[in-house]
């Protein structure tokens, strides 16, 4: 069984003016204890012991992919599952997309990394479209894009939510008209074929899984234990309560899939803005 993990750990989990989250940061991995970590707004991991001394704490191999206008994303692995090859999604991307290719029993399985633009939906949508090209050509059945899209789905009705927002961060998932709210970069992704578990899972659990000691206080109700943003103390005001962390896969990868959930209470509630999603795919390593 393979375990994957998606997460934006915001500001490389270090705030400039703010509390140095990196210990809870590694406490929630290691408590998940991820097969394939996925993990957005790495500010600071493109010096290598900054990377390097995450990796050692959570006992993985990292792959950086390098930002030119905004934070390094990466796509680390836990042995013994075997790489066979990986590199970052050469494409101006506002971050950075990574492409980690792994030997599973069923075939190679490509997991990309990546976090789109935050600001507007055109340049996500455009954005979506080369990670969709990318996702086209990888080898074999079995691909999985992880990571914050900074985008609602298309399936939902998102008015309410978007309209709480305030105006400058509102803009962001409106289109044009001012109006329209702006869900083209899944919807591209989806109308080139992949899948998204969560959707694909057919009814989450009532009850949150917990990241950390329990916290009795936060007990999330059905409607909200798919929002991935924001956490209870971990900030967050350009957020109204959204999934915008998303796990998609292929049609062969979704029917492996096994469980799908959002990470919920303890430490997850202090370390991001956003909480981690994982899934459970029945596969194993080569």
């Amino acid at each position: 069984m393979l375990r994957m993990m998606t997460w934006n750990i915001r500001t490389g989990g270090r705030d400039r003016a703010g509390p140095d989250r990196r210990d809870l940061v590694c406490r929630v991995v290691t408590a998940q204890a991820p097969d394939v970590l996925a993990v957005q707004e790495l500010r600071g991991f493109d010096r290598p012991e900054v990377l390097a001394g995450f990796a050692d704490r959570v006992g993985m191999r990292p792959h950086l992919a390098r930002s030119c206008f905004g934070q390094p994303v990466a796509v680390l692995v836990r042995p013994p599952w075997r790489i066979r090859s990986a590199g970052p999604v050469r494409r101006p991307l506002h971050h950075a997309a990574q492409r980690v290719e792994l030997a599973t029993t069923a075939g190679p399985l490509t997991v990309f990394g990546t976090h789109l633009d935050p600001y507007t939906g055109l340049r996500r949508r455009i954005e979506a479209g080369w990670l969709a090209r990318a996702v086209g050509r990888v080898p074999g059945e079995l691909a999985l894009l992880a990571g914050d899209l900074n985008t609602l789905d298309p399936g939902t009705d998102h008015a309410d939510r978007v309209a709480r927002l305030p105006a400058a961060y509102r803009r962001r998932h409106l289109r044009r008209d001012g109006r329209t709210v702006d869900t083209r970069a899944v919807a591209r992704l989806l109308a080139a074929g992949l899948v998204d578990l969560w959707t694909h899972a057919a009814g989450p659990p009532e009850l949150p899984r917990v990241g950390g000691p329990a916290d009795p206080t936060h007990v999330a109700g059905p409607a909200e234990v798919g929002l991935t943003a924001p956490t209870r103390h971990g900030g967050g005001v350009e957020f109204s309560g959204m999934r915008l962390d998303y796990l998609l896969g292929t049609p062969a990868l979704a029917a492996r899939l096994r469980d799908v959930h959002v990470v919920r209470g303890g430490d997850t509630e202090y370390a991001s803005d956003h909480y981690p999603v994982v899934a459970e795919l029945d596969l194993d390593p080569a």
